[in-house]
Protein backbone atom coordinates (compact mmCIF):
# COMPACT_ATOMS: atom_id res chain seq x y z
CA UNK A 1 0.00 0.00 0.00
CA UNK A 2 1.45 3.36 -1.03
CA UNK A 3 -0.76 5.61 1.09
CA UNK A 4 0.68 8.64 2.88
CA UNK A 5 -1.31 9.35 6.04
CA UNK A 6 -1.60 12.03 8.68
CA UNK A 7 -3.07 11.44 12.14
CA UNK A 8 -4.88 14.22 13.97
CA UNK A 9 -5.89 13.42 17.56
CA UNK A 10 -5.38 15.24 20.83
CA UNK A 11 -4.70 11.97 22.70
CA UNK A 12 -1.14 10.67 22.38
CA UNK A 13 -2.12 7.09 23.16
CA UNK A 14 -4.73 7.12 20.38
CA UNK A 15 -2.20 8.54 17.89
CA UNK A 16 0.38 5.92 18.84
CA UNK A 17 -2.08 3.03 18.51
CA UNK A 18 -3.28 4.19 15.11
CA UNK A 19 0.28 4.86 13.93
CA UNK A 20 1.32 1.30 14.80
CA UNK A 21 -1.68 -0.17 12.98
CA UNK A 22 -1.09 1.97 9.90
CA UNK A 23 2.60 1.13 9.75
CA UNK A 24 1.79 -2.60 10.04
CA UNK A 25 -0.50 -2.15 7.03
CA UNK A 26 2.32 -0.58 5.02
CA UNK A 27 1.01 2.99 5.25
CA UNK A 28 3.56 5.79 5.56
CA UNK A 29 2.63 8.17 8.39
CA UNK A 30 3.92 11.55 7.19
CA UNK A 31 2.78 13.54 10.22
CA UNK A 32 0.84 13.73 13.45
CA UNK A 33 -0.98 16.72 14.89
CA UNK A 34 -2.56 17.27 18.29
CA UNK A 35 -5.18 19.81 17.17
CA UNK A 36 -7.00 21.20 14.17
CA UNK A 37 -4.91 24.34 13.85
CA UNK A 38 -1.73 22.27 13.50
CA UNK A 39 -3.48 20.00 11.02
CA UNK A 40 -4.61 22.83 8.75
CA UNK A 41 -1.03 24.10 8.63
CA UNK A 42 0.53 20.68 8.07
CA UNK A 43 -1.86 19.16 5.51
CA UNK A 44 -0.89 21.43 2.57
CA UNK A 45 2.80 21.16 3.47
CA UNK A 46 2.90 17.35 3.84
CA UNK A 47 0.30 16.43 1.19
CA UNK A 48 -1.08 13.25 2.77
CA UNK A 49 -3.36 11.03 0.72
CA UNK A 50 -5.54 10.42 3.75
CA UNK A 51 -6.10 12.21 7.06
CA UNK A 52 -7.32 10.31 10.12
CA UNK A 53 -9.25 12.88 12.15
CA UNK A 54 -10.61 12.67 15.67
CA UNK A 55 -13.97 14.42 16.05
CA UNK A 56 -13.70 15.98 19.50
CA UNK A 57 -10.55 18.01 20.05
CA UNK A 58 -9.91 21.26 21.89
CA UNK A 59 -10.20 24.54 19.96
CA UNK A 60 -11.36 23.05 16.65
CA UNK A 61 -13.30 19.85 16.03
CA UNK A 62 -12.40 17.37 13.34
CA UNK A 63 -15.54 18.41 11.48
CA UNK A 64 -14.35 22.03 11.48
CA UNK A 65 -10.95 20.91 10.19
CA UNK A 66 -12.57 18.99 7.32
CA UNK A 67 -14.74 21.98 6.45
CA UNK A 68 -11.74 24.34 6.45
CA UNK A 69 -9.44 22.22 4.27
CA UNK A 70 -8.47 23.51 0.84
CA UNK A 71 -10.84 21.78 -1.56
CA UNK A 72 -8.38 22.01 -4.46
CA UNK A 73 -6.13 19.41 -2.86
CA UNK A 74 -8.44 17.64 -0.46
CA UNK A 75 -7.02 14.42 1.01
CA UNK A 76 -9.38 11.62 1.90
CA UNK A 77 -10.77 12.09 5.39
CA UNK A 78 -11.40 9.15 7.68
CA UNK A 79 -12.84 10.08 11.05
CA UNK A 80 -11.66 7.95 13.97
CA UNK A 81 -13.70 8.71 17.05
CA UNK A 82 -15.39 7.32 20.14
CA UNK A 83 -18.62 9.16 19.24
CA UNK A 84 -21.12 7.59 16.87
CA UNK A 85 -23.47 10.59 16.84
CA UNK A 86 -21.45 12.67 14.32
CA UNK A 87 -21.47 10.24 11.39
CA UNK A 88 -24.04 12.09 9.27
CA UNK A 89 -22.17 15.38 9.71
CA UNK A 90 -18.91 13.61 8.83
CA UNK A 91 -20.28 12.44 5.50
CA UNK A 92 -21.67 15.93 4.87
CA UNK A 93 -18.04 17.14 4.82
CA UNK A 94 -17.11 14.36 2.36
CA UNK A 95 -15.63 11.82 4.76
CA UNK A 96 -14.43 8.64 3.12
CA UNK A 97 -15.15 6.63 6.26
CA UNK A 98 -16.08 6.83 9.93
CA UNK A 99 -14.38 4.40 12.32
CA UNK A 100 -15.35 4.05 15.95
CA UNK A 101 -12.85 3.64 18.78
CA UNK A 102 -11.72 1.18 19.91
CA UNK A 103 -10.56 0.56 16.35
CA UNK A 104 -11.51 -2.74 14.76
CA UNK A 105 -8.61 -3.94 12.59
CA UNK A 106 -10.90 -5.30 9.85
CA UNK A 107 -12.79 -2.00 9.68
CA UNK A 108 -9.52 -0.06 9.43
CA UNK A 109 -8.25 -2.41 6.71
CA UNK A 110 -11.43 -1.89 4.67
CA UNK A 111 -11.10 1.91 4.98
CA UNK A 112 -7.47 1.72 3.85
CA UNK A 113 -8.40 -0.36 0.81
CA UNK A 114 -11.13 2.15 -0.11
CA UNK A 115 -8.69 5.05 0.25
CA UNK A 116 -6.03 3.31 -1.84
CA UNK A 117 -8.56 2.46 -4.56
CA UNK A 118 -9.67 6.09 -4.77
CA UNK A 119 -6.09 7.35 -4.77
CA UNK A 120 -5.12 5.02 -7.62
CA UNK A 121 -8.32 5.87 -9.53
CA UNK A 122 -7.61 9.58 -9.15
CA UNK A 123 -4.05 9.12 -10.48
CA UNK A 124 -5.37 7.24 -13.50
CA UNK A 125 -7.80 10.08 -14.33
CA UNK A 126 -5.06 12.71 -14.06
Amino acid sequence: MNLRAMIVDDEELARRGLRVRLQRAGVTVVGECVNGTEALEAIPRLSPDVVFLDIKMPEMSGLQVAEAMDTDRLPHVIFVTAFDDFAIQAFDVHALDYILKPIDDDRLAAALVRSEERRVGKECRS
